[in-house]
């Protein structure tokens, strides 16, 4: 049997604002309205597979982290496709940014990671992507590490999700129940990060006060955004809704984040940047993407901005939005 080869890529995604709809049984069925960011860098992944008996052999280019998650994704794509266990296999994952920080690395690892495995056996482009988002939305649903952000993903860019759910489903892959719409430009944005890890997402949307809190929230920010044209006319009515969000859900004044959004905002004045950026929390990491408030603002302004925010103890890194899938 000669070797499998395949690649796959996926950006990330920052969740802005989003309710918590997980009450039905079915985790395909699971989900979460709202609206954020796909960006353009996320995680690579190379799969390769020699004759064996569905081995997994995870390896990091970047530091250390949990592999469970990609023999989950393997063992999903087992159930639909039994070919794939006639190999073992190899996989090679490049992250461009940190997990746990609110930047969808889970959901990006595990949708690159099921577009390798099938593109290494062959399985056509379009079914690809497909399966992928339907195998990394439910890897996610049970194991309490995300809940729209692929969903989100299958769009691209500046997304708003308006119903929950996986974006594909049944044995044709067709439509739904999931629903994300996105619109796309060159955005430059900013990304921020404690250099401490953060909660992990069940810590939120598996506690009940947190649920309610963030749900009530999100669905009062999706009554202003979730009607109507969705493209670059309501980029500022996704910031103002954030903004709002993050501080009616209570999100901002948890954990640390009170004092990233501080520094990031007096970094923006101290840059002579306060009528052109905003910085916005990323749920739910300790994290904040910094934006300008045009959203055909292309200029360079990320490099003075990461410099005084290093100076202060954070991490940084420039990135755009991601393009339409």
């Amino acid at each position: 049997m000669p070797t499998a080869l395949g690649r796959g890529h996926c950006g990330g995604h920052i969740t802005l604002l989003f309710t918590v709809e997980d009450d039905l049984d079915d985790p395909i069925a699971q989900g979460s309205r709202g609206a954020g960011l796909c960006l353009k860098d996320g995680v690579e992944a190379i799969a390769k597979g020699e004759n064996g008996r569905g081995k997994l052999d995870v390896r990091f280019q970047d530091g250390e982290y949990d592999s469970k998650m990609y023999n989950d994704v393997l063992q999903e794509l087992i159930e639909e496709i039994p070919e794939i266990e006639t190999f073992d296999w190899e996989l090679n994952i490049r992250m461009s940014l940190p997990a746990s920080q609110g930047f969808g690395m889970s959901a990006s690892g595990a949708i690159a990671s099921a577009i390798a495995f099938q593109r290494a056996i062959g399985i056509p482009h379009e079914e690809c992507l497909r399966r992928s988002f339907l195998i990394a939305h439910i890897v996610e649903r049970k194991r309490s590490s995300g809940l729209g952000d692929t969903t989100a993903l299958s769009s691209g860019g500046v997304e708003r999700r308006i119903i929950a759910g996986s974006p594909f489903s049944g044995s044709s892959l067709d439509l739904g129940p999931g629903i994300s719409e996105g619109w796309t430009s060159e955005t430059p944005v900013l990304l921020v990060w404690s250099k401490k890890t953060g909660k992990h997402t069940s810590k939120y949307i598996d506690n009940p006060d947190w649920k309610m809190k963030i749900s009530e929230g999100g669905a009062s920010a999706m009554d202003q955004i979730g009607d109507g044209d969705w493209d670059s006319g309501r980029w500022s009515d996704l910031i103002n809704e954030s903004l709002t969000f993050a501080i009616v859900s209570g999100l901002q004044f948890d954990a640390s984040r009170t004092e990233i959004i501080d520094a990031a905002s007096h970094a923006i004045v101290e840059s002579g940047h306060s009528e052109r950026l905003t910085a916005m929390l990323c749920m739910l990491g300790e994290s904040v993407v910094i934006v300008p408030n045009d959203s055909l603002d292309g200029d360079d302004w990320s490099g003075e901005l990461s410099s005084i925010l290093e100076a202060g103890g954070f991490s940084t890194f420039p990135s755009k939005i991601g393009a339409l899938r």
